[in-house]
Order: structure tokens, then C-alpha cells, then sequence
């Protein structure tokens, strides 16, 4: 086969038009950037943390949710795999004295209430000290469930993938009880329905 100038072009346009294509569908699909993006955050994040403690396994996309009871903010200890059996779950690690998840409460509190008992539950999980939780919720009230932790290298959010304990920290289990998304840093306005869809 000859090659020719007019071939030579024409291989190039097409080969430009595929690589444009290409671009245009993987940048303009925001669930690929999305998840692309988050995960590949989450794994450098996650390659400086110190080794968690012996016992402890951070949970990955697809392994089960570790189990998790703890007290809420009532005294009442919580079984998360138990009581949202079913049911797809959004547990958001936050603390009193973390700006950023300060910030996202309200966007995850108007969300929660728009799921309704059959939508997807939203859950806090503060690591933090009753009384910072109370004094917190006495100025900026939340009407979704709030259970706590102490926080330190094998609290409930290493077990959930956090292992370099990154705040705010936010954990998606689907119906099936299996980790679905994980996100480190906080949601932007309307970012929520998107990113559980």
C-alpha cells in the first residue's frame, strides 16, 4: 500500500475525531470523573496513612459494612447493620471543630429529610465527645441520627476506609450492606443526590 499525503491526513482526522470523542465522553460523564476522581483521592490519601492497628482492616468498594455499634446521642447503642438492614445508608463522619463538615451539615440534613423513611438513610457518625455534640446540635440542629466515637487509629471511620482518619469522610452501603462509595472532604451544594445516584 502506497502512502500517500491525502491518506496520511485522513488517518489523522480520524484518529483526532476518536481522541475527541474519547475526551468529550470521559469529561463530560461526570459519574466516570466522579468516581475516577474520588477513588484515586481516596488511595493517595490513603498510601500515607500509618499502618492501622493489628485486627483492624479499612474496608474497600465492595466489601461488606464493617460492623458498627455505638451509642447515640441518647446513651442508646446503635447496630448500624441491623437497624438500616435493607436499606441503602449514607454515613457521614464529622466532628464539632471540622470547618469543612460544619459547612456540608445542612446541605446532608436537607437531604436526609427529603429521602423520607424508604430513600436513603442518613446517618452522622461524630468523632467527638457527647458534649461537643450537644453544644453543636443545640446552635446548628440536624434532624437525621447521630451516633458517637472517640476518635483514634481503630475509631469506626478506619474501619470504613478511612485509615488516615481525614475529616469530613463520607461512606455509602447499599441495600445489600456492601461499601458502595466512599468520598474524603466535604459535599458542595447539591453535590448529594448526584453522588448516592
Amino acid at each position: 500500500m502506497k502512502v500517500t499525503t491525502p491518506r496520511v491526513i485522513a488517518v489523522a482526522v480520524v484518529a483526532g475525531g476518536l481522541g475527541l470523542a474519547a475526551s468529550v465522553w470521559f469529561n463530560g460523564n461526570p459519574m466516570w470523573r466522579t468516581q475516577v476522581g474520588e477513588r484515586a483521592l481516596h488511595a493517595a490519601t490513603n498510601a500515607t496513612a500509618p499502618a492501622p492497628p493489628a485486627g483492624v482492616t479499612p474496608a474497600t468498594i465492595g466489601d461488606p459494612m464493617p460492623a458498627i455499634a455505638l451509642p447515640g446521642l441518647d446513651g442508646a447503642v446503635v447496630d448500624l447493620r441491623t437497624r438500616y438492614a435493607g436499606k441503602r445508608l449514607l454515613i457521614n463522619v464529622w466532628a464539632s471543630w471540622c470547618g469543612p463538615c460544619i459547612e456540608e451539615m445542612p446541605e446532608l440534613d436537607r437531604f436526609a429529610m427529603a429521602q423520607g423513611e424508604d430513600g436513603v438513610q442518613v446517618i452522622g457518625l461524630a468523632l467527638d465527645t457527647p458534649e461537643g455534640v450537644h453544644d453543636f446540635i443545640a446552635k446548628i440542629p440536624v434532624r437525621y441520627p447521630i451516633v458517637l466515637d472517640t476518635p483514634g487509629p481503630a475509631d469506626a471511620s478506619v474501619w470504613l476506609g478511612n485509615a488516615k482518619g481525614v475529616l469530613p469522610y463520607t461512606v455509602l452501603v447499599d441495600a445489600d450492606g456492601r461499601i458502595a462509595r466512599q468520598k474524603i472532604g466535604p459535599f458542595t451544594h447539591g453535590e448529594i443526590s448526584g453522588w448516592v445516584d
